[in-house]
């Protein structure tokens, strides 16, 4: 393993350049704060450096509240700390004392939202984890869909596209009248569940209808993967631990 300064201390960390983006972003963005001894911690055992975005938010923040709350992009945050989003070494079961026996397996685990969809980086051998894409391409769980989709893009590129707005045409149909008010009201560690659930039929033809309750996010995840395993017989693998 590189050793911990190799990581932090380099000539052209991407933090600052992503602030500039934060600043200028075309959707709401909270950079939560972080705790510097986890951040330190978590990209020594990630084995990334702070020249990539990866790294940065790892290192410097304890996550990002997107549109209010609706995506949770996970960080390195204080242990307690109010907002209630897990951090990266949490959500990806990562070992207390870092070490190389660890590896992230099929895959990272960078961000939720809300309705229990769940973004990750893939791992190296993606075909034999049965995921689609590439190594070190971005993927997401569906829930609506109750599947994995290749999105085409690298973790700082998907940061990018997030930030320039994105997301409203990537949840397009997948949200309704007073959503932000619902998703305001969440702490980083409960997401809603859905009466019918998103991948039925009913609420296909009218989310509006649906009925909505807030829940722990282990139990969101937990229902999805189960629903997979019983409707295909397939299974979603590690969602993150929340």
């Amino acid at each position: 393993m590189r050793a911990l300064d190799e990581l932090t201390d380099v000539e052209d960390p991407a933090w600052p350049l992503f602030l500039e983006e934060v600043a200028r972003a075309g959707a709401p963005v909270e950079v939560l704060p972080g705790d510097p001894g986890a951040g330190r911690a978590t990209l020594w055992q990630l084995q990334v450096s702070a020249r990539s975005n990866l790294g940065g938010l790892a290192l410097n923040c304890g996550g990002l509240l997107v549109d209010g709350g609706w995506l949770r992009v996970f960080g390195s945050p204080a242990p307690g700390a109010a907002h209630g989003v897990p951090g990266l070494a949490a959500v990806n079961a990562m070992p207390a004392d870092a070490g190389p026996a660890w590896r992230p397996g099929a895959g990272l685990v960078v961000a939720h939202d809300v309705l229990g969809g769940v973004f990750a980086v893939n791992g190296g051998d993606p075909g034999a984890a049965g995921r689609p894409g590439g190594p070190g391409e971005m993927i997401y769980f569906a829930p609506d869909a109750l599947g994995w989709l290749a999105l085409g893009a690298g973790h700082s590129a998907w940061l990018t596209w997030i930030l320039a707005g994105g997301l409203r045409d990537f949840y397009q149909g997948l949200r309704w009248d007073g959503w932000q008010a619902e998703t305001a009201a969440l702490d980083g560690h409960r997401g809603l569940s859905f009466h019918p659930p998103l991948w039925s039929a009913e609420a296909r033809e009218d989310l509006a209808a649906t009925s909505r309750r807030a829940v722990p996010m282990a139990e969101l995840l937990g229902v999805a993967r189960d629903a997979c395993r019983q409707l295909d017989g397939g299974d979603p693998g590690f969602l993150g631990v929340v």
